[in-house]
């Protein structure tokens, strides 16, 4: 166990060359307050991910201003999130108040294991499996759910992030909706590092499965190209599902 959560589960999916990659995943319809993690939980680069992290350390700052979010800020949340745009995500972190602002949204919102990335590098914050499915959980959780952060965001600001997700543009589909057979929710995340060419591929959300709500969160590295990434992400998504379902 590490901070309540059962860990190391293999993973029934055998990354290739030096490629890595974590799972975890809880069902939000069973009894479980912890998510099961599938592989060694440890911390990766977020990639674009963070950004519904940023975006909900921007509504928790409009929620204690008792404002919603300006006309500005709706226009760079929405291609952030449905598009993964980058100069809107860079806008808003600045707007946060970038790793500081980050870290005091996420004590409210129960992670653990998240840091902000160094000055403007959002993309670079560092993060655990388990700890993007307490994120998830923040936004798609019940309120009267036994967990840190089940209160933080208001409805409303929960139901903004949840409709971003679940209407990104057709080329951000893939990821963990690969494990779904209903309407997923998703943010993916990939960057080629600049050393050795190899790929971070990333991939969060809800998705339904076998009659249940899962929250997954499937974090990688080392894949040999983005494609290879999203093969291996995928791949860890359907086995964890299948497997956290008994299926």
């Amino acid at each position: 166990m590490r901070n309540g959560v059962p860990t190391g589960k293999p993973l029934p999916v055998r990354p290739q060359g030096r490629a890595r990659v974590t799972a975890a995943v809880l069902d939000l319809d069973g009894p479980a307050r912890q998510p099961t993690v599938y592989g060694h939980d440890v911390p990766y680069d977020t990639a674009s991910i963070s950004k519904v992290d940023i975006l909900a350390a921007l509504l928790l700052k409009a929620q204690d201003a008792h404002r919603g979010l300006t006309a500005q800020e709706r226009a760079y949340a929405a291609p952030m999130i449905r598009r993964s745009d980058n100069a809107s995500a860079n806008a808003l972190w600045r707007r946060i108040g970038g790793a500081p602002g980050l870290a005091a949204a996420n004590k409210r919102l129960g992670l653990t294991a998240t840091h902000g990335g160094p000055g403007p590098r959002w993309g670079l914050t560092r993060t655990t499996a388990s700890d993007q499915v307490r994120l998830l959980r923040a936004v798609f959780g019940t309120r009267s759910a036994a967990h840190a952060g089940s209160t933080a965001l208001d409805g409303g600001s929960r139901a903004y992030i949840r409709t971003l997700m679940t209407h990104v543009s057709s080329d951000q589909t893939w990821g963990v909706p690969a494990a779904s057979g209903a309407a997923p929710a998703v943010k993916n995340g990939w960057l080629q590092r600049n050393t050795s060419g190899l790929w971070d591929v990333n991939s969060v959300g809800q998705v339904g499965a076998h009659g249940h709500r899962y929250l997954v969160a499937v974090l990688s590295d080392g894949s040999a190209s983005m494609k290879d990434g999203v093969r291996l992400v995928e791949a860890a998504a359907r086995a964890s599902v299948s497997s956290a379902s008994g299926r």
